[in-house]
């Protein structure tokens, strides 16, 4: 997708059904996608709603009571603004579908599979950044437009553009060589009218053939003739171009003052960087422009290289500052040798820095010929006035390909690459291609399932505790319980870093049962020793699939003879709303157990005190977007005093973690929140050394 990863969805949702609605904006979360929901409950909310708020998509459902399909599409419509809309029906038929598209919606949705729904929201959010980065572009491109046109008029160069061998465009100095006063004069005039008499025919199979799609030649001399039949020399250059949308040539014509053996070697200098011989960087950039095009259209893959000597500054401190264009040039030398042999083109790119193009070749050849350059550096001592010294080079390689066919990106890509191997001590070469990425990441991922595979049978988990203190006078001890992994250098990773994967490879009911089996050990533990602790665990929404958890729950609890009471399961709000029968039924069995369950992340759903009719909690713990910045914030103080009145009239104890500063205890406090955590009060580790009393 073309946006970032941390954009955000700004979702409207017309849905009779607060749970439903909310049940869509926890698929949109639980896929990782950053969701900013809006739900109007009335006709004018919407229209309120509608006018103050941007909305990227609006979700509608078809038979709404509240607010018809037809209706909502009526009024997105008439704000002009490009808002799709999704049409959400329990099942389609041909009715619903034939009510949906004519109504206006871009497509229609079942609300299950959930997959299918999300698949479609992303679609339409792609299609809709497509289209916003479409008139961005045409914007640019119109801008553009009108700065060219500028430089075209104001071009000494006699310029022309011609479509069909017909002038469409020319600027004065095409004028003035012709001897015209205005372009009127020769709008629509064939170009051949240009042209002396004895060139006409070839001329003429020339713009048969650029006409046919066929490449122009880079240069064309012939003896042109200007308004009053007079004769000159004459050289034309063509490139393909386009005028306001239309393909069509643009043709630049020179007099031919000069021996035209004497005018090849002038353009020849023009492209040369005079301290080493090679091309420059204006001549090189085109060179790169017209590869990077090739392969864009798949027709070609290539090998870009940045090379800069180790240690420049160095260098040139030893050596002097006038010495620095033999230093390059004996450089240039080496790369020029390097490069023999192969479909390349080599610049001085920068001050000290060249360019190497190597076409038509594949990962493998762009690494040999990385290595070679790198051997032709280090291989002989550098002659340089009455110096000698080893140089060594750093190169920033790039893989040109579809995957990549942007000249800024290649040209970013390389620098960085080249940065990454100077950096790391020189003499060395760093290849980008994104191919290797896809596979490097592939090789990534089964590494870490590889990992976590061994960390569950080899027990390379651990667990660390944080205390969690009562604001109401309770000196229990209580933990919460985060899980680490051991990696192989002693350091501990959290769970961030692999859940996803865990979640994709279908190991997180096997993490969920070592966190719920270690942590009843560990409460058993406490208990023999006359500690006895209360632990906060985390269950994912794998273990709510089946009843295998909760069975192995009372098993540990059985062998290691600890009360339920002590182990308080952890589910976060937004699996709780996509599974809401089988939380109700994991919550019920963990009831059995006397294990109770705490909801986390409790207040950020589009109305979470809805679900607290379908399912009861021992705890809520605060979502930590209400309690950051507390102190500051009277809309978040609200939202917690609300929170911890619902839940005390329902008999629910409430808990805010992260908890940074002692302001905002105080705030907590007197809202009336019964437990708080976080690194201000004391920080999780292995032990539990915390004084409650």
């Amino acid at each position: 997708m073309s946006r970032t990863q941390d954009a955000a969805l700004r979702l409207m949702i017309v849905d009779d059904s607060p749970e439903a609605a909310e049940a869509i904006v926890s698929t949109l979360r639980n896929a990782g996608i950053a969701v900013r929901p809006l739900r109007p409950a009335s006709a004018d909310e919407f229209t309120a709603m509608l006018a103050a708020q941007p909305v990227d998509l609006l979700v509608a459902q078809v038979d709404s009571t509240v607010l018809p399909l037809a209706t909502v599409v009526q009024q997105v419509t008439a704000t002009g603004k490009d808002m799709p809309v999704l049409a959400l029906c329990d099942a389609i038929d041909q009715d619903t579908w034939v009510q949906a598209i004519g109504a206006g919606a871009r497509t229609v949705s079942p609300r299950e599979p959930a997959p299918l729904l999300l698949a479609l929201v992303r679609d339409a959010w792609t299609d809709l950044e497509a289209r916003r980065a479409q008139r961005r572009l045409e914007a640019r491109l119109r801008e553009t437009e009108r700065r060219c046109d500028a430089l075209i008029d104001s071009s000494r160069d006699p310029i022309a553009y011609v479509h069909e061998g017909m002038h469409i465009r020319a600027n004065q100095a095409y004028l003035e060589m012709f001897g015209y006063d205005e372009f009127e004069d020769i709008e629509g005039m064939s170009l051949l009218d240009m042209v002396a008499p004895q060139h006409v025919e070839e001329f003429r199979q020339l713009l048969k053939s650029l006409a046919q799609g066929e490449p122009p030649p880079p240069r064309h001399e012939l003896q042109a003739r200007d308004i009053d039949g007079n004769v000159f020399p004459a050289a034309m250059e063509f490139i393909q171009a386009q005028y306001e949308g239309e393909p069509c040539v643009q043709v630049v014509i020179r007099r031919q003052e000069l021996d035209p053996e004497l005018a090849q070697e002038i353009e020849e200098l023009r492209q040369r960087d005079q301290a080493t011989g090679l091309y420059n960087r204006a001549t090189f950039l085109h060179a790169l422009e017209d590869a990077v095009e090739a392969a864009a259209r798949g027709s070609a893959r290539h090998g870009l290289m940045l090379v800069e000597p180790d240690h420049y500054q160095h260098l040139l401190a030893d050596i002097g500052l006038d010495s620095a264009d033999d230093l390059l040039a004996s450089a240039a030398s080496r790369l020029t040798a390097a490069a023999e042999g192969l479909d390349a083109v080599a610049a001085r790119f920068g001050e000290h820095t060249l360019a190497l193009l190597v076409r038509n070749t594949d990962h493998a050849g762009t690494e040999a010929a990385a290595n070679r350059v790198l051997a032709a550096f280090a291989a002989e001592l550098f002659e340089i006035g009455a110096r000698s010294s080893v140089i060594t080079a750093s190169i920033g390689a790039v893989q040109v390909g579809e995957k990549i066919a942007s000249v800024s990106q290649v040209l970013a890509k390389a620098t960085e690459a080249m940065a990454s191997a100077s950096a790391t001590g020189g003499n060395r070469f760093e290849l980008f291609d994104p191919s290797a990425v896809d596979r490097a990441e592939e090789e990534h991922i089964q590494a870490w399932v590889t990992r976590l595979r061994d960390a569950l049978d080899h027990q390379n988990f651990v667990l660390h505790y944080q205390p969690v203190i009562s604001l109401q006078g309770d000196t229990g001890a209580v933990y919460e319980a985060f899980l680490r992994l051991k990696g192989a250098d002693g350091e501990l990773i959290k769970p961030l870093s692999f859940l996803q994967i865990a979640e994709e490879h279908g190991l997180l009911w096997e993490i969920d049962h070592y966190v719920v089996g270690r942590a009843i050990a560990v409460i058993g533990e406490r208990i023999r020793a006359n500690r006895p602790t209360t632990l906060l665990v985390k269950v994912s929404q794998a273990s709510l699939a089946d009843d295998s958890l909760t069975r192995y729950i009372g098993e540990q609890l059985l062998a290691h003879g600890v009360p339920g009471e002590y182990l308080v399961l952890e589910l976060a709000e937004a699996k709780v709303f996509t599974h809401l029968k089988a939380a109700q039924e994991f919550a019920a069995a963990a009831a059995r157990l006397d294990c109770r369950i705490a909801l986390e992340n409790f207040g950020a759903g589009l109305d979470s005190f809805q679900l607290l009719a379908h399912l009861k909690p021992n705890m809520l713990k605060i979502d930590p977007g209400f309690t950051q910045d507390l102190t500051g914030n009277a809309d978040n103080q609200t939202r917690v005093r609300e929170i911890a009145a619902k839940a005390r009239e329902l008999g629910i104890q409430t808990m805010a973690d992260f908890i940074s500063d002692a302001a905002t205890m105080s705030v907590l406090f007197g809202t009336g929140v019964d437990y708080v955590s976080g690194n201000f009060l004391a920080p999780s580790g292995p032990d539990m050394s915390y004084d409650f009393e």
